[in-house]
C-alpha cells in the first residue's frame, strides 16, 4: 500500500558512538525523504564525531575511527541537512525515544534553528510492538518475508523501515488495537497525523521522556522526587529546580523545551503581577477620588458656619 501524503515524510536512521543522547555523537545519518506524488529521494553521509568511536558500537554498525576521520563533522553539513529535512513529517524506528532527541542534540550543537513545532512523527517500531510486541530485521522478515541483507547500515535500515511501514499499512488495514483502558480502536490507517498519535502514546514533551504530558495536557515531570507533578507546580514550590536541571547531565532539548515553559511561567507571574497592581492602583485611585469628593462637599458647609460665626460676633460687638 502506497503512503497517502499531504507533505513529505522523512524516513532517517543515524549511527552514532552510543546510546546517550548528551554525550554521544552520530557517525553516519540516512535520510529517505518521501514526496507526497511518490517520488524518493536520499540523504546519506558519514560524518566525523570528533570523539572516539567505543568498539562495541563499531562492532554493531561496522564504522570505525578511520572510516569517518576525513568525513565532515555535524556542523558542517548541519544547514544543508534542516533545509532537506525541511517542512517534512519525520518516521523511524525507534525513532521518538532516539533518533529525533539525538538529531535535536546535534542542531543545538552546532547552533541551528531546527523546529519540531508542526510536525507529525511516526514510530515504525511503536506501531510493530504494540500490534506484535518484536528487532527491525525480525520486523522485515515478519511484513516483507524477506530477509535484511546489511542490517545496521543506516541506508539499509532506513529503507527496510519504509518498506515495513507499508507492509504494516496492508497487514492492519481495518484491525481492531485495544489499548490498556480496554478501549477498542482501529490506528493502524494510511493518514501521517493518524499514524502520529498511534506511535506517540506516551505524549513526550521533550522526546526523551523527562518531560510528559499528562492526561489532562498539562506538562510534567516524568522522573525523580517530582514524578508526576506538573512543571509549573514544581516551579512554584522549589524554583531552584529550574537551575538544577539546567545544569545537570540532560539533553540540552530537554534543557531547551525546560526554558521555554521556564520564560512562560515567568512571563506569565509577571503579567499576574502587573495586572494586580494594576488593579490596586484603580482601587487607589477610586478611594482617592471618594475621599476627595466627601471633602468637597463638606467643605462649602464648614466655609458658611465659619462665616456666619464671624458675622455674629462681629455683630455682637
Amino acid at each position: 500500500m502506497e503512503l497517502k501524503l499531504k507533505k513529505p515524510l522523512v524516513f532517517f536512521d543515524l549511527e552514532t558512538t552510543g546510546v546517550n543522547v548528551a554525550t554521544d555523537r552520530i557517525v553516519e545519518v540516512s535520510f529517505l525523504k518521501v514526496m507526497p506524488n511518490g517520488e524518493e529521494t536520499v540523504y546519506t553521509k558519514k560524518i566525523n564525531p570528533e570523539i572516539p568511536i567505543p568498539a562495541e558500537s563499531s562492532f554493531f554498525h561496522g564504522i570505525y575511527d578511520e572510516d569517518v576521520k576525513d568525513a565532515p563533522n555535524f556542523k558542517a553539513i548541519a544547514v544543508e541537512l534542516a533545509a532537506f529535512i525541511e517542512n517534512g513529517d519525520l518516521a523511524g524506528y525507534n525513532s521518538n525515544k532516539f533518533d529525533v532527541p539525538m538529531l535535536m542534540e546535534e542542531f543545538l550543537r552546532a547552533g541551528v534553528d531546527f523546529s519540531l513545532e508542526g510536525r507529525a512523527f511516526v514510530d515504525v517500531q511503536n506501531i510493530f510492538h504494540q500490534m506484535e510486541q518484536r528487532t527491525l530485521k525480525a520486523a522485515y522478515k515478519f511484513y516483507c518475508n524477506e530477509n535484511l541483507e546489511n542490517a545496521h547500515t543506516a541506508e539499509a535500515d532506513v529503507r527496510a523501515t519504509y518498506e515495513v511501514l507499508k507492509a504494516q499499512l496492508t497487514k492492519y488495514e481495518g484491525a481492531a488495537f485495544e489499548d490498556k483502558h480496554g478501549i477498542v480502536s482501529y490506528p493502524v490507517v494510511n493518514d501521517v497525523e493518524a499514524l502520529h498519535a498511534f506511535t506517540n502514546l506516551s505524549k513526550p514533551v521533550d522526546f526523551a521522556g523527562r518531560l510528559v504530558y499528562n492526561a489532562e495536557g498539562l506538562e510534567t515531570i516524568n522522573f525523580g522526587k517530582h514524578k508526576g507533578k506538573p512543571i509549573i507546580e514544581v516551579f512554584e514550590q522549589e524554583p531552584s529546580y529550574y537551575a538544577w536541571m539546567q545544569n545537570g547531565d540532560f539533553p540540552l532539548y530537554t534543557k531547551k523545551v525546560l526554558e521555554n515553559i521556564w520564560n512562560r511561567y515567568k512571563k506569565e507571574k509577571s503579567e499576574q503581577k502587573a495586572k494586580a497592581a494594576a488593579t490596586h492602583s484603580v482601587e487607589d485611585k477610586k478611594l482617592a477620588k471618594k475621599e476627595f469628593n466627601q471633602q468637597k462637599e463638606e467643605a462649602p458647609q464648614n466655609i458658611s458656619l465659619d462665616m456666619l460665626k464671624g458675622l455674629q460676633d462681629k455683630f455682637k460687638k
